[in-house]
């Protein structure tokens, strides 16, 4: 198997791992409220790892964006120090592997150039 074959299925690992520690550090309350405002539009992925804020958000909002987006760095740090990599390759990698398949119709993205597109 050769090197980069082996590099991508550890990372493939690692992001499924990252996953499941990101959905575990939000509550269901922050979850439904991201959800909705991914679904409103107001919030969305970023080609980061992370969520973003597309138009302005309620204090709830924002507060389940930090926790989310916290945990989501804990997360890609660790995943990032376990194929030894940068925090933000891992993050950068997960939202192309996992976040950004899973972006419905009707969504919005920040894509790598920084421009927010609809799905």
């Amino acid at each position: 198997m050769t090197f980069r074959k082996l590099f991508v299925l550890g990372a493939a690992v690692v992001a499924l791992g990252v996953a499941a520690g990101a959905a575990m550090a939000q509550t269901p309350a922050q979850k439904s409220l991201i959800d909705a405002a991914k679904s409103a539009g107001t919030v969305g992925e970023q080609a980061d790892g992370y969520v973003g804020v597309r138009t302005s958000v309620s204090a709830d909002v924002q507060t389940a964006i930090t926790a989310t987006n916290s945990a989501r760095r804990r997360a890609y740090a660790a995943s990032a120090a376990d194929v030894g990599t940068s925090t933000e390759v891992a993050a950068a990698r997960m939202f192309e592997s996992q976040l950004l398949p899973r972006i419905t119709s009707g969504q919005w993205y920040r894509n790598a150039s920084g421009q927010w597109v609809q799905r």
